[in-house]
């Protein structure tokens, strides 16, 4: 049923190319394939590949049988986006897209339809991160005993080496990546609660929709602390921070407001911040984003 081309967004192209292993080369080039697949076991109609789209995933704009709206997406294969459409059936469209289909051999996702280009960053910052709370608050969920998702323990050492690994990079981050990675260490083991997390939250994964104002897309579940969740959304623009005057001040009653709203605890949330950006800053910097790195670094010794 589909009339448009398929190609793979070039900021998709370029964020994979540099990955050397084999099955992802082989998935990009199967993608146009899979997508037409798909489209006719589905019924759908294609109206275009969103671009330039994102680094992990192609998305398309489609249409159902009825003329209904949708979004067709296909993750890059792997652990961390194998039990999206699972935390997606978890939520049933509360506070996230709702998952319309989807097919466990190509990892494809049929969501419904999005303001793709309206997130809670169009919004000042004030009212951003009070409708990102609000929308946080709604995916934390209680786990199953046989939730089948990843936990935050078994992610622990895998973090902790790929922080060495891109902190060696940056001998200067020697002392933070160093106090980070004994907080990677620490936190989940000393954590008192456990909630299914959306793992990758921050205000862009946050979109304007018609059933609700504010759904948010693109989890990466996750079995622990809240506080690990907020982490991410406590270094959102933190651009903005450093641009004004007292920006370590800022960024500490920033956490404070963000601990104090969602009643999680002000000090974990403070250390798994830190953690966070240091994180990212190593990685920003390792591939060659030495400006945005070095300033999350900065961020990090704020706190």
């Amino acid at each position: 049923m589909a009339t448009a081309p398929v190609e793979p967004p070039r900021r998709l192209v370029t964020s994979l190319g540099s990955d050397p292993a084999a099955p992802v080369r082989a998935w990009l080039a199967a993608l146009p394939s899979a997508v037409h697949e798909r489209l006719d076991a589905w019924g759908l109609t294609l109206e275009r590949v969103d671009a330039p789209g994102g680094r992990s995933s192609l998305v398309a704009l489609v249409r159902q049988q009825d003329g209904t709206p949708a979004t067709l997406k296909f993750p890059v294969p792997g652990r961390l986006h194998a039990r999206e459409a699972a935390v997606l059936r978890l939520w049933d469209g509360w506070g996230a897209v709702r998952l319309l289909q989807a097919d466990e051999a190509s990892g494809a996702l049929l969501l419904e339809r999005l303001q793709g280009s309206v997130s809670l960053r169009s919004l000042p910052e004030a009212r951003a991160l009070l409708e990102a709370a609000g929308t946080v608050r709604r995916l934390w969920v209680a786990p199953a005993a046989d939730h089948g998702f990843e936990t935050l323990s078994d992610r622990t050492e895998e973090a902790v080496e790929a922080l060495r690994t891109a902190g060696a990079l940056t001998p200067t981050a020697a002392p933070l990546v160093e106090q980070a990675a004994e907080l990677r260490r620490a936190l989940p083991s000393s954590a008192t609660e456990e909630y299914v997390l959306h793992g990758a939250f921050r205000q862009g994964k946050v979109l304007a929709g018609e059933r609700a104002p504010w759904l948010a897309v693109g989890p990466v579940p996750v079995v622990g602390e809240r506080a690990y969740d907020l982490a991410a959304l406590a270094t959102d623009r933190f651009e903005d921070l450093a641009a004004g005057s007292g920006a370590a001040a800022a960024t500490r009653r920033r956490v404070a407001k963000l601990a104090e709203s969602l009643e999680v605890d002000r000090d974990r949330l403070r250390d798994w911040t830190r953690y966070r950006a240091v994180a990212a800053g190593v990685r920003e910097t390792a591939s060659g984003d030495r400006r945005h790195g070095e300033l999350l670094l900065e961020f990090a010794t704020w706190l």
